[in-house]
């Protein structure tokens, strides 16, 4: 019997693996205009940071969480999600003793239990950001801005930004009885996971997906409307942060997110055209979270964009991702004693940072152009007896099928200018 990967969990290989390289590129081009450093967390952590850290009344922690025994009798998670573990090195290691803000961006695996569907798997990978030390709303729009630039660079298209203030814990009591008040008389309708979050956390029943809980929320009071003095303020002071830039946005005043932890700011960016799960990304300020595991008062934000809904919405867009990656050559010989001349031009490509290869299966003339083309080369230099002997190779644009004979030199310097 054939042993298969387990359900929810991919493959990444061939074409994919060259999508995912320039995401990544473009990430860390991005990290380093806005100076924020790369973390790299375990993909395992002690249970007890998700239960503090994300919220006993989420979906992650009550049905989501992949979590074991070891053989030292500890309960382990593997991380559904990146903030929280932040969070414990920033604790862990006294960053709060450094200069703040502390800026940080990570990618790498999440794990979910939930039903695999488009864009979302049980093995699934983010980027994110974190930012812990300061209140500031300007420094919200920054986090919020830096996210749509990451969209903007990937050419991207057809984005709405989503935002609310979810309150602190000065005004969300006020908003938790008004809307327990407005609930009451219905609520044996709600669902069960609904009526558990009644008492410990009735904002998060704006984010259940049932009808008929939507339904019945469809008339209850936001958290806006019971806004303290500090939440308005602060606020008002994203938004204006937004305008400057002239970054569009939509208030969704029943937008809370999925986590316990997030406070004041919080948004969503949602993209058309890629089925139900139209969320690719979001986050939002988490200002407790820090000394609910363990810590000193220290604020934060940031936020995580699933990858794999982004490679959905390029491949839905028909962003040409093969065009903006590096060229990539493949050397044809029409002979196989011209293999040393073929093997010398590959190093030279190389030794100039030109991905290039060479045939090693004894291909046909005409095959080695039909596996250049499979491999996803963007060009083909054609070796023979001639071009060896006058200096001159004919190069190949695999896209445009244009071919001109060059010197090697002019060739290095066309494939670098690209």
């Amino acid at each position: 019997m054939t042993i298969k990967r387990p359900k929810g969990a991919n493959d990444i290989m061939s074409d994919t693996i060259r999508q995912w390289h320039y995401i990544e590129e473009v990430v860390r081009n991005l990290m380093l205009v806005y100076n924020y450093e790369e973390i790299r967390t375990p993909i395992f952590e002690h249970t007890e940071l998700f239960l503090r850290g994300v919220g006993d009344t989420t979906d992650i922690v009550d049905k989501e969480m992949y979590t074991f025994l070891d053989k030292g009798n500890r309960s382990i998670t593997l991380r559904p999600e990146g903030t929280a573990s932040v969070a414990r090195v920033f604790v862990e290691h006294h960053i709060y003793a450094n200069p703040l803000p502390a800026k940080y961006y990570y990618m790498g695996p999440m794990f979910r239990y939930s039903r695999p569907q488009a864009g979302r798997y049980r093995q699934f990978h983010q980027f994110g950001v974190e930012v812990l030390g300061s209140v500031d709303p300007n420094l919200d729009g920054e986090v919020i801005g830096l996210a749509m630039d990451f969209f903007k660079r990937l050419g991207i298209e057809d984005l709405t930004l989503l935002i609310n203030s979810v309150g602190c814990p000065k005004c969300r009591p006020l908003h938790n009885e008004a809307l327990k008040k407005y609930l009451e008389p219905r609520f044996k309708e709600l669902c069960p996971t609904c009526q558990n979050r009644y008492e410990k956390n009735p904002l998060r029943i704006f984010d259940c997906k049932s009808e008929t809980c939507q339904k019945i929320i469809k008339g209850a009071p936001t958290i806006t409307e019971c806004l303290c003095e500090e939440c308005k303020e602060h606020f008002e002071g994203v938004k204006s942060y937004l305008e400057l830039l002239y970054i569009p946005y939509e208030l969704d005043e029943k937008m809370v997110r999925g986590l316990d932890y997030y406070t004041k700011t919080a948004f969503e960016i949602v993209v058309g055209g890629i089925g139900a799960q139209s969320s690719i990304g979001g986050g939002g300020r988490y200002d407790g979270l820090i000394q609910e595991i363990g810590g000193p008062d220290i604020p934060g934000i940031g936020f995580a964009i699933g990858l794999e809904r982004v490679l959905l919405t390029l491949a839905s867009q028909n962003v040409p991702l093969k065009s903006i990656l590096k060229p990539k050559v493949f050397v044809a010989l029409l002979d196989t004693e011209l293999i040393p001349q073929g093997i010398e031009l590959v190093a030279i490509l190389r030794e100039n940072n030109i991905p290039a290869s060479l045939d090693v299966m004894g291909r046909k003339f005409k095959a080695q152009f039909k596996y250049a083309n499979k491999i996803g080369a963007t060009h083909v230099i054609t070796v023979g007896e001639d071009e060896v002997r006058d200096a001159l190779y004919p190069l190949k644009n695999m896209d445009t099928g244009e071919e001109e004979k060059q010197t090697l030199l002019s060739i290095i310097e066309e494939l670098k200018g690209e």
